[in-house]
């Protein structure tokens, strides 16, 4: 981890922020603090509007949906009692904007919500959908960035956290439904009129897009997130949306002839009646696109506006910031932490077995991320420290780790020390079980080879094998260093017998 990049803000200096999302299907309000130059989230509140419904072919928002919008703002208004102006930030977005009558909602707003509302551009929601993303998942490079919401679809493409072409184009979820699905009747005509729609509003996109290319794809906002689930549920636990498998969840879809007859595992029943407008488009951006696979992203529009406050959040590295705001927060102690990471790289650099060649790199750099964040459990206690540790990081939010690396961190620091029960790991879909317990058992060591603390004896001599089909490891140390450290002397010896009961062999000299 590059310490350069790391945020510089004074232990203990808090702060407290809302961003609000009025979108046209429902109002999102995030409620965080920054501590440590780290995002706590505190609530989420979520409030389905359906503004984009209220809004008749001349643009102009009716009283129904007015009112709607304006309770919905009464209820966080309380929420947001003693918040300073400058620590909440509103956005409106599709339907707002286009609104004729937009000043009316304003000035209804007002009256219970004392804070400003900022309607923003098609453009200016892309970019901030595009930094919500940057900031809360690991891929690094080139991204390609797609977010259908209720009235508005954006596709961004940007290099780490700079866009580099960013469009709105008017078609969402809860307008296609109006258009092509009234009264809520499934056909197939009334699902190709919608895509040809969207491809329509799209095509004179896709060479300019395909031209500049992408590392990754990524998809947010609720169409998606939906989409995504129904995969987990049906085809594949890591939830990657594919052309092949949108064809499946469209053929499924297509054999019910209403909203209220639609039941696909995993899909749910408020989600029905915007899921099938919303694979319409999808659909058609990735036949556009040309996509070959997306993952769904936690992050989107409100993630970008409440990162946005705070000026520090421009760094390189998520997960550095991320790690760093943690080892502020429960005081870890960084040098110990850097040397268990030292020795982890160390070791695992020289193990040449891994069953999963495609991940080997970011396993590595989640073991390394696992060593310099075992103890934060420490500030609750140090017996069963890896316990607390493990639930800490469990069920804290990890801006830059993904679902199945937050699963993996937490693996591998619940049993860095005592009893090994591989019975009772998290099941990964996504690494091998070999190399689970490959990089449990290289943390483990790591731990042990610095158990003196700041005592201990860097070692820089050692050479580290093992047999593709054999759970027996050798080490040998530079002469002299087990003589020297007695107490590295027993925990090896301590942890070879454990090992021996699960059938695994740790021979050192």
């Amino acid at each position: 981890m590059n310490n350069a990049i790391l945020p510089s803000q004074h232990r203990g200096n808090v702060r407290e922020i809302a961003a609000i999302d009025l979108g046209s299907n429902s109002f999102h309000m995030i409620i965080a603090r920054i501590v440590n130059g780290s995002i706590q989230v505190l609530s989420r509140l979520k409030q389905k509007v359906r503004l984009a419904e209220g809004l008749d072919e001349n643009a102009v928002l009716n009283q129904e949906a007015i009112t709607r919008g304006i309770n919905c703002l009464a209820l966080f208004a309380e929420r947001l009692q003693g918040f300073p102006m400058e620590n909440v930030n509103v956005v409106g977005t599709y339907t707002l904007r286009r609104a004729v009558n937009n000043d009316e909602f304003l000035r209804q707003a007002a009256r219970v919500f004392p804070y400003p509302i900022n309607i923003i551009s098609g453009q200016t929601e892309a970019k901030t959908i595009y930094a919500g993303v940057c900031h809360t998942q690991p891929e690094k490079g080139r991204k390609l960035v797609i977010d259908i919401g209720g009235g508005s679809t954006e596709i961004i493409i940007g290099d780490d956290f700079t866009p580099l072409i960013a469009e709105s184009r008017h078609m969402g979820c809860v307008s296609f439904a109006t258009q092509f699905f009234k009264d809520g009747i499934i056909s197939v005509e009334n699902f190709q009129r919608a895509r040809q729609s969207a491809v329509n509003k799209i095509e004179d996109l896709g060479f300019e897009y395909r031209k500049l290319g992408w590392q990754s794809v990524l998809g947010s906002s609720g169409t998606i997130k939906t989409v995504s689930q129904v995969i987990s549920s049906t085809i594949d636990p890591n939830g990657i949306i594919t052309t092949e498998r949108l064809n499946t969840l469209i053929a499924q879809t297509l054999r019910a002839n209403h909203f209220t007859s639609l039941n696909i595992n995993g899909l749910n029943s408020d989600r029905v009646d915007v899921f099938v407008p919303g694979l319409a488009i999808l659909s058609a951006i990735f036949e556009v696109l040309n996509i070959q696979q997306m993952r769904y992203s936690d992050g989107a529009l409100r993630e970008g506006v409440i990162y946005s406050l705070e000026k520090n959040f421009q760094v390189a590295d998520i997960r550095a910031r991320t790690a760093w705001g943690l080892s502020e927060q429960f005081n870890i102690d960084q040098a110990q932490a850097h040397r268990v990471a030292d020795s982890a790289n160390l070791l695992s650099a020289q193990y040449q077995h891994w069953q999963s060649q495609a991940c080997i790199e970011e396993m590595r750099e989640i073991l390394l991320w696992a060593a310099r964040l075992h103890e934060v459990g420490i500030v609750i206690n140090h017996k069963s420290l890896q316990k607390h540790s493990a639930y800490i990081l469990q069920n804290i939010e990890l801006p830059g780790f993904d679902r199945e690396q937050q699963r993996l961190l937490t693996t591998l620091v619940n049993w860095h020390t005592g009893h090994l029960k591989p019975n009772e790991f998290l099941r990964s879909s996504r690494y091998h079980e070999q190399d689970i317990i490959t990089l449990i058992r290289i943390l483990r060591l790591a731990v042990i080879f610095n158990k003196s603390r700041q005592a201990t004896e860097n070692l820089k001599t050692f050479t580290f094998q093992t047999q593709r089909s054999d759970n027996n490891w050798l080490l040998t140390l530079e002469e002299g260093y087990l003589e020297r450290n007695p107490l590295i002397w027993n925990e090896l010896r301590i942890e070879s017998n454990l090992l021996k009961d699960l059938e695994m062999g740790l021979i050192f000299n």
